[in-house]
């Protein structure tokens, strides 16, 4: 009798184990959302993150545009060097 119940007793530990939890499939539970659920935070954040994008795009720009111009002067002097 008393290995049935262990044996019983195994067996729903088991299943309690076992339990799958459920999610929302929409919402602030961080699953994807379709399209037309954009409300306005996500619109905010999403211009947030481009604006971030395109600030940091332009500061690589000048920055490779700086490098450029250091480039040409090097080039142009050695140039020179060579006409004499």
């Amino acid at each position: 009798m008393l290995s049935a119940a262990r044996t019983e007793l195994r067996k729903s530990s088991l299943r309690l184990g076992s339990m799958a939890r459920f999610y929302s499939p929409e919402g602030s539970t961080g699953a994807p959302r379709g399209e037309s659920a954009d409300d306005a935070f996500v619109k905010r954040e999403k211009a947030n993150e481009d604006y971030y994008i395109r600030k940091h795009e332009r500061e690589q720009l000048a920055q490779l545009r700086e490098q450029l111009q250091k480039q040409q002067k090097k080039i142009d002097n050695l140039e020179e060097q060579l006409r004499k």
